[in-house]
């Protein structure tokens, strides 16, 4: 079965066509500048260069159309009709507490996320987008909602609730839902069966480290606590997000400011983070190489980075009464060996011991970076989750 895997961004589509069971992917790419008069898509099939196709695309319709006419195209495609299409699969941001699991999309499931866009108004809106654009193309395909929340719903309440009126958790939803829930579930499974163990029987902290970054605690296969809050920019600091920030200087700075609050949230989410520490870049690669060169602001980036990620791998590990493996994923975690040495050395008095060498040399590859006689194992687990989203999608429709 061949399946469509798509992630709608406000003006991105992201996609991937994947054939089922085999996980071999055929074609993937990505629409960029939706709603601009310049609009591109960036294409490439199995086996051959990447190529680059500008046109208009005023909008996701658009977008998806001309998608689905280059998977097919005679010269840039891969299979000769939509009919060979069994499946598409969307990754959904928000389900709010209605899903706890990937599920097949219906109008009462469609309702459910427009509901749930106010939590997530940034994202939900264009996921709804896609979803509407393949049941006009392809209205008799099978469409499946696979969510960044889903997996954080068996976190208990006590840890999701925050301190505030009860009220406004029943009456507004506010609560602790967490993202890139994919990616935690797919990593955590990869890394027991890496190890051999069981993963109800594991005790796990999965680093999903890169322009957004959040950290989940899980235990027996479960999601007990994760850093992302109500929105994606609580816990760690990241490319452009604060991550936690004392609430009183939200208001500080609109007074002494004057900002609107659209003026705040473009501070806390688009211009804060490494961005805004280091004056720089938000791309940790750039500030590693400044950081040699001696730039104290990318210095400190740095060190705050670590600094607040080894608070919350610290919390989880008390948390869980213990860790028995530590997964480091995303474009941060795979590849910067920098900042996995740094963690891994500051836990070393928790008799975790690993290979300098093998360290520095690991990028984007399954790797067990700890020795033998290490206590704690460190693992480097690339993340896939359009394999997952295509997963979930052929075990719901096949």
């Amino acid at each position: 079965m061949k399946i469509l895997v798509l992630n709608s961004g406000s003006s991105s589509i992201k996609y991937q066509l994947i054939e089922m069971p085999k996980a071999k992917i055929l074609a993937k790419g990505i629409v960029e500048r939706i709603g601009l008069s310049e609009g591109v898509i960036k294409h490439q099939i199995e086996g051959h260069e990447k190529k680059m196709f500008e046109m208009a695309i005023p909008d996701h319709n658009v977008g998806i159309s001309e998608v689905l006419k280059l998977i097919t195209d005679l010269e840039n495609g891969c299979i000769r009709n939509f009919e060979e299409i069994g499946a598409v699969g969307h990754r959904v941001v928000h389900g709010g507490e209605d899903f706890s699991g990937s599920v097949l999309i219906d109008e009462v499931v469609l309702q459910s996320l427009r509901d749930n866009s106010v939590l997530a108004p940034l994202h939900n809106p264009a996921n709804i987008q896609g979803i509407e654009a393949i049941a006009k193309l392809l209205p008799t395909v099978p469409q499946i909602g696979v969510f960044d929340t889903a997996f954080h719903q068996s976190i208990p309440e006590y840890a999701y609730l925050y301190a505030l009126p009860y009220s406004y958790y029943k009456d507004l939803k506010i609560r602790r839902y967490g993202f890139h829930g994919t990616s935690h579930r797919y990593v955590s499974a990869q890394a027991a069966d890496f190890l051999n163990k069981d993963i109800t029987e594991l005790k796990l902290i999965s680093c999903h480290l890169g322009n957004g970054s959040s950290v989940a605690a899980i235990q027996n296969g479960k999601s007990i606590d994760t850093s992302m809050g109500l929105t994606p920019n609580e816990g760690l600091i990241m490319g452009t997000r604060t991550g936690d920030i004392d609430a009183g200087i939200i208001q500080y700075i609109m007074e002494n400011q004057k900002m609107t609050p659209q003026e705040l949230n473009q501070l806390i989410n688009k211009k804060s983070g490494l961005m805004g520490i280091s004056g720089i870049s938000s791309d940790m690669r750039e500030l590693e190489k400044e950081a040699e060169n001696g730039n104290k602001r990318a210095i400190l980036a740095l060190e705050m980075f670590v600094y607040r990620l080894l608070k919350y791998v610290g919390a989880y590990t008390f948390v869980m009464g213990g860790v028995d493996a530590i997964i480091f994923t995303g474009g941060i975690g795979e590849n910067s060996d920098y900042i996995r040495g740094k963690i891994m050395s500051a836990m070393k008095f928790w008799g975790l011991q690993f290979s300098s060498e093998l360290n520095k040399k690991t990028r984007s590859t399954l790797t067990l970076l700890t020795t033998d006689d290490s206590k704690i194992k460190v693992m480097v687990v690339p993340t896939d989750e359009e394999l997952v989203i295509a997963m979930d999608t052929y075990s719901i429709v096949y």
